[in-house]
């Protein structure tokens, strides 16, 4: 018998022994699987007695139920596994108990008293308004990844759980829900009432968020849960505001504030929305039965007070001039040189209106080049005010009304209401001048839907000009790092620019104020808040009127009234973190984690939040930053790059992607919001157009891993549902991979104890090997360097397509018989198996931990209990193997040129077949590599024979009909198909079409390097480059016009 012949008898013996092997392993599932099923009858039976047709009708449910069904596992204790692995991926029932598991046997649990290096970090705390959504899931599949591998690799890791009692939106949500269950408003029951109203909310509220953190599967340390009013972080927060009035950083003064008339608060910036206003625009404002007309700007006239003239001004806020107290234009303006020094008379109450001049406000090129000047109303305004000395004289009271200032025939009146009242009336004194479409910018309240007013208030503030010149030091000086870099700039920019920062508000619910005022017998005014010195602030009444005693030594106290007002939000989260860990008190905690590691959050709270951490944290923490990183994740939209909201009804709830939920499902939660009929058709529209079928239940580790993959693209995520279902079939090939595993791990099969030696084992197993290694380097950088985006791809590609689609494949050879390469080969899938599922494991927690259980163990050393707390893979010096990966990226260029072969004609009629193949090599190099690497080429190829030559060889005259395609300069492979029709021309065609492409390139190449000036102005490497590249060019040149003859005889039908 020939040596081919005897080839291809081992190769089909080989081929026999695998499809026996694999009945045989599916007879024993069958067996196993029967076994369940009598048990679970016998369990049925003894349960309850059945009737025969009963009895008859379960068994042959039993016989039709596929998978097997993991045991139901109290809550709390380890999860209890199926004898047998269930054929496919369910993400329900994978997620399931494991949790609940973690989170009792303290996993999630770090240790003050710990030698290991702490990395903390503290969880933005979500507000308690409501539930999570897309972008808190982002938060927490981010921080979660890291805290899991921080864990693993050996730290005292700590990841520390916290709400935010979100002042005003929290107020507002809970008195709209109780005005429509009661009819009442917060004022109907009082503070005290509400406000027990308000903690029976949020309590109800934070159990909802908590369910959803642990369902996102986030390794929190719940025994050192925070709340921004429970008492630990109450007294924190009083404390800071006395330390910092001590030091002359909180003041009392009377400014310009965003008012909120709806809610009678002031607002902060964030919580204003400024939305563009083209033209002629109505806008829904709370409180008004019609819209509001907005984008116009009206023109009226000011008589002057001698000679019988006027002055024309314009505004888009026509009822502002009720408190308007000058009129201003520019000191050259020629057109009104005769006007300086000279006074207009207001045309409703008499007002003198002095005409000043300013050159900072006043634009001669813009309208009539005279400005109507509002000090209590106007930003600009205001400070023409302070600078000319002008009164500020306010005009609305706190629920947006006209007060006494504006006068008799408008006082009381809605202020948008009395825009209207004042044209009519200027029309009937001849001084309206008609109006005209005006693009501008309104600001609205994010919360309550209202048009923000400016108003003067009296306020507390916080200095910030020193600390912000310290928070910028420190970010100079590298003490804290923004990753990405660029936020640097930003954090410049808001810091080097910044006002004091107003931190009262005029709500119920939040931290009150630790200030009093004292009412003496000898005050004039007996109204509280009169006179500014008189405020104390103290930390509590009893030391409150000591401060008085000593302060108003000898004088007579009336009365001692705490300010109602409560604390900015952004105050008692801008001390989250030295508060989360005790303090003022000195505390073990405080001592063992503080600073903390890293602070990640949404970039869009860079100023709003972690600004004033750093702030605040310096300044009353002993003088260090609170965090030395700062990571900053991108902002959510959908998939068109549209932001998320509900109008548009493209909202995404993590919870529905986890579970799955239908387009009615979605439809519903629409219908049951607050929009109104129209913005509801919009938000229908949007969700069919988007979800036409629903949203595929994903599960949380799809979800996680599509979300932190997500995070390369730059400042904005367009977050598209269906790369979460992508990540979830990838989930199902990981399950099937390590199925497979367990299906060629016997029972009687011992994992290794000792770290591999791949140099005894078979090509492909060095080569996973290697490439695992590279994998963990890769994925251990990107992580270090909190490129999360990077890690998990790397990650990604090598399970989905190193592992599952190379390794698994090219191993199955080994598992036909006993021998030592089966051996090996099972060290290296168990090896691969164990390993790839730690390197997982911060990514995709839950279905890590579920088959790292299933995994066989070695008996002679201790198994962790989870997976979590084993350690992270780090590199092993002696996987590594370039020659190995280099040698098989050849079989895979190989592999892949003989699959595109058979995915054309004529070879794609022949079907799924196996085919005959032949390489031809350009060198005995080549010859060498390609021979000893046959039977990956051939397993991976799915070839039934595979021979090998060296260019000019006449064997290639045998093969008979074939087809042939380049893999590389010095390798051309051929496919053999008996009585198929090629068409030699059309082949030799092919060729002389490569050859003149390759010619070309040569000839530019040559060109290029053959440039005046190349030698001395090309880089080194450039050069050595572009001589590889002509080398491999001639290479491929000498290989083509050598095989020539060989295309035109191999490409003859037989």
């Amino acid at each position: 018998m020939s040596e081919e012949a005897e080839k291809k008898k081992m190769d089909m013996e080989m081929e026999r022994k695998l499809r026996n092997q694999e009945k045989a392993k599916e007879k024993e599932m069958k067996k196993q699987k029967a076994l369940e099923k009598a048990k679970l009858r016998e369990v049925v039976k003894s349960a309850k007695p059945k009737t025969k047709i009963a009895e008859k009708k379960i068994g042959k449910e039993d016989e039709e139920e596929e998978e097997f069904l993991d045991p139901e596992t109290p809550i709390g204790e380890k999860k209890r596994l199926s004898s047998q692995m269930p054929k496919e991926y369910n993400p329900s029932a994978v997620e399931k108990s494991w949790y609940e598991w973690w989170e009792k046997s303290e996993f999630f649990k770090a240790d003050a008293t710990s030698s290991k290096p702490p990395f903390v970090m503290v969880l933005p705390p979500p507000n308690v308004t409501g539930a999570l959504h897309i972008g808190h899931a982002l938060t927490c599949a981010m921080e979660d990844t890291l805290i899991r591998w921080k864990r693993m690799s050996g730290f005292n890791a700590l990841w520390v759980p916290g709400f935010d009692h979100a002042g005003i939106a929290t107020q507002l949500v809970v008195e709209k829900n109780l005005t429509r269950e009661t009819g009442k408003t917060r004022h109907d029951f009082g503070r005290e009432e509400f406000l027990n109203h308000v903690w029976q909310w949020t309590e109800n509220k934070s159990g909802t968020i908590k369910s959803q953190l642990r369902r996102m599967g986030s390794s929190l340390d719940w025994s050192r849960e925070c709340f921004t009013m429970d008492e630990q972080r109450s007294k924190a927060v009083t404390e800071a505001f006395v330390r910092l009035h001590k030091e002359g950083l909180i003041y009392r003064d009377l400014r310009l504030v965003h008012w909120d008339c709806f809610l009678s608060t002031a607002l902060s910036k964030r919580e204003v929305e400024h939305i563009d206003i083209k033209g002629r625009t109505l806008v829904k404002v709370p409180g008004y039965e019609k819209p509001v007309e907005f984008g116009l700007i009206t023109s009226f006239a000011y008589p002057l007070e001698r000679g019988g003239g006027e002055v024309v001004v314009a505004t888009t806020r026509i009822e502002t001039m009720l408190g308007d107290t000058a009129i201003a234009i520019h000191p050259a303006d020629s057109r009104y040189k005769h006007l300086h020094g000279e006074f207009a008379v207001h045309p409703f109450n008499g007002r003198k209106l002095p005409i000043i001049c300013d050159e900072i406000v006043v634009d001669p090129n813009v309208g009539t080049g005279c400005l109507k000047i509002t000090p209590a109303h106007d930003t600009d305004d205001f400070d023409v005010g302070r600078r000319h000395n002008l009164k500020v004289i306010n005009i609305f009271t706190d629920d947006g009304r006209i007060n006494t200032n504006g006068g008799p025939e408008f006082t009381g009146m809605p202020r948008f209401a009395a825009r209207e009242a004042l044209v009519e009336a200027l029309r009937k004194k001849g001084l309206y001048r008609g109006e005209k479409n005006n693009e501008m910018k309104i600001g609205i309240c994010s919360r309550s839907g209202d048009v923000a007013e400016p108003m003067m208030k009296p306020q507390w503030y916080v200095s910030c000009s020193v600390m912000a010149k310290e928070a910028l030091d420190v970010a100079a000086d590298g003490k804290i790092e923004f990753i990405p870099k660029q936020y640097s700039a930003e954090w410049r920019r808001w810091l080097e620019n910044i006002h004091d920062w107003c931190i009262s508000r005029q709500l119920w619910w939040g931290h009150r104020i630790p200030a009093w005022y004292a009412t003496l017998e000898e005050d004039q005014i007996k109204e509280a808040g009169a006179y500014n010195d008189h405020w104390v602030v103290a930390r509590t009444e009893e030391e409150a009127r000591k401060e008085v005693a000593h302060k108003f030594a000898g004088k007579k106290l009336l009365e001692l009234s705490q300010d109602p007002d409560v604390l900015d939000t952004w105050f008692s989260s801008g001390l989250s973190p030295l508060s989360v860990f005790g303090w003022p008190d000195e505390t073990e905690d405080l001592k063992a984690f503080y600073p903390t590691s890293v602070l990640e959050t949404g970039h869009d709270i860079l100023f709003f939040w972690v600004a004033r951490m750093v702030m605040l944290g310096m300044k009353v923490g002993g003088g260090d930053v609170p965090f030395r990183k700062v990571f900053l994740h991108p902002m959510i939209r959908d998939a068109h790059g549209r932001k998320m909201s509900k109008s548009l009804g493209n909202g995404i709830d993590p919870l529905e992607v986890i579970n799955g939920v239908t387009l009615a499902d979605l439809h519903a939660r629409l219908e049951n919001g607050n929009l109104d009929p129209k913005e509801l058709v919009v938000a229908k529209e949007g969700q069919v157009k988007d979800f036409p079928n629903g949203i595929e239940e994903c599960g949380t580790d799809a979800l996680r891993f599509a979300l932190v993959s997500y995070t390369s693209q730059s400042d904005k995520i367009n977050m598209d549902v269906q790369r979460v279902v992508g990540y979830r079939r990838s989930c199902n090939k990981l399950w099937n991979a390590v199925r497979f595993g367990m299906m060629n791990l016997t029972e009687v099969y011992t994992p290794p104890v000792q770290t591999l030696s791949p140099e005894t084992m078979p090509f492909s197993c060095q080569w996973i090997l290697s490439v695992l290694n590279k994998a963990i380097s890769k994925t251990v950088d990107s992580l270090n360097a909190f490129e999360l985006s990077d890690a998990a791809d790397t990650v990604y590609a090598w399970w989905q397509s190193q592992f599952c689609d190379v390794f698994i494949e090219a191993i199955k050879p080994y598992f036909f018989s006993e021998n030592a390469s089966r051996t090996l080969a099972q060290d290296a899938l168990w090896v691969c198996l164990e390993t790839g599922l730690r390197l997982l494991h911060p990514f995709m927690p839950f279905v890590t931990e579920e088959l790292w259980q299933r995994l066989p163990s070695s008996q002679d050393c201790e198994r962790k209990a989870s997976i979590m707390i084993c350690d992270y893979p780090s590199p092993v010096e002696k996987w590594t193997n370039e020659k190995v990966e280099t040698e098989m990226d050849m079989v895979l260029a190989t592999v892949k040129t003989l699959r595109e072969m058979r995915a054309e004609e004529p070879l794609k009629s022949q079907g799924n077949g196996k085919l005959h193949a032949f390489a031809l090599c350009g060198n005995a190099l080549t010859l060498g590599i390609v021979k000893s690497l046959e039977l990956e080429i051939r397993t991976l190829a799915k070839l039934s024979s595979f021979e090998v030559m060296l260019s000019g060889e006449d064997k290639a005259a045998e093969a008979g009909s074939a087809v042939g395609k380049m893999v590389n300069e010095s390798l051309k492979v051929y496919l053999k198909v008996e009585g198929a029709e090629i068409n030699a021309e059309a082949e030799r065609e092919k060729t002389m079409n490569k050859i003149k492409e390759i010619e070309k390139q040569q000839e530019k190449l040559q060109k290029s390097m053959g440039a005046s000036g190349y030698e001395e102005k090309v880089p080194a490497n450039i050069k050595e480059d572009n001589l590889r590249k002509l080398a491999k060019l001639i290479e491929q040149l000498r290989f083509l016009k050598g095989d020539d003859d060989i295309v035109s005889e191999t490409s003859i039908t037989s």
